[in-house]
């Protein structure tokens, strides 16, 4: 338990950035903090952090040593949290940033389910695709769709979706069928402003590897729906996941794919959320019911 102990005074002590932050953090003196810092180098016969008067850093060694036993420290309280969360009854408000599209297909045919197993919890969602900043904005939860960039924020994946290359038939007829990826930098492709690089087509090749197309068009929205519009209308093309697909229309072809044996890309759905050791039950709970629930639309497109 020492151990234990001097892992996660060591762990709080990087987490705040000073003893004095740890100590208040841990309900601890500043110097019972910095000797058990102190003891825990001794021990392992090794400096953990470089101190100074302004501010203290990790040495090579603090940071390796950082990086697992903070791994450590988590799953310790996981496993007391697991406990603790079978006796609690969750309850609360849950405040959540969902993408418009994907949270309106998806995740709001499923609230009234939700909301029917926890009384007690009461949902406050707010749809915006751009990507907020949970702690500063007061989220405890944002649903992501796509390669997560790189934070401080935990991810768990909840389902995956495809995406596809469209069009309607008319824009295809008066611009020709691409064959190949490459083909697209010819056409106009509307784009997705709220990813990294919204001009970069990236598809996966059966042999492995991946052929990046640049592209462009008259059309560079935030917003998926706007461009399923522009879409249907035969103005141009868009890559657009699984879940804008509208099975009437496909059926009846007012749209019409191209590319299927290169654009089978899938992109990860992920609930986004602060530190696993600030995560109450009532996001738990709700993270588990989206895989639930969503996992199970997945093997529905397969």
């Amino acid at each position: 338990m020492d151990k234990l102990n001097g892992m996660v005074v060591f762990a709080a002590v990087v987490e705040t950035g000073s003893f004095t932050a740890a100590a208040r953090e841990l309900g601890q003196s500043k110097s019972a903090v910095s000797k058990q810092v102190s003891k825990l180098e001794d021990r392992l016969g090794a400096r953990l952090l470089h101190r100074t008067t302004r501010q203290l850093t990790l040495t090579d060694v603090g940071q390796a040593f950082y990086e697992r036993c903070q791994r450590i420290v988590e799953e310790a309280e996981e496993a007391e949290l697991a406990v603790t969360t079978m006796q609690q009854c969750p309850q609360g408000r849950l405040k959540l940033s969902l993408p418009h599209s994907y949270g309106g297909r998806h995740i709001t045919p499923i609230l009234p389910i939700f909301m029917e197993r926890y009384p007690d919890i009461t949902v406050d969602i707010s749809f915006n695709d751009r990507r907020v900043d949970l702690l500063e904005e007061g989220f405890d939860l944002a649903v992501r769709v796509g390669i997560l960039q790189d934070s401080s924020l935990i991810a768990r994946k909840i389902t995956e979706v495809r995406s596809h290359v469209i069009s309607a038939p008319s824009y295809w007829d008066k611009n020709g069928r691409p064959t190949h990826p490459q083909e697209l930098a010819d056409h106009n492709c509307f784009t997705y402003a709220n990813i990294d690089t919204p001009n970069i087509w990236r598809f996966p090749q059966a042999g492995g590897g991946d052929i990046s197309v640049r592209v462009d068009g008259r059309l560079h929205s935030n917003n998926g729906d706007a461009t399923l519009e522009a879409v249907k209308a035969g103005l141009g093309v868009a890559r657009l996941p699984t879940f804008f697909f509208c099975e009437n229309e496909l059926k009846s072809g007012d749209l019409e794919e191209v590319l299927s044996d290169y654009s089978q890309a899938r992109m990860g759905v992920y609930a986004v959320y602060p530190h696993a050791r600030h995560l109450t039950t009532k996001v738990r709970v709700f993270i588990d019911f989206l895989v639930e629930q969503l996992a199970k639309s997945y093997e529905d497109v397969l």
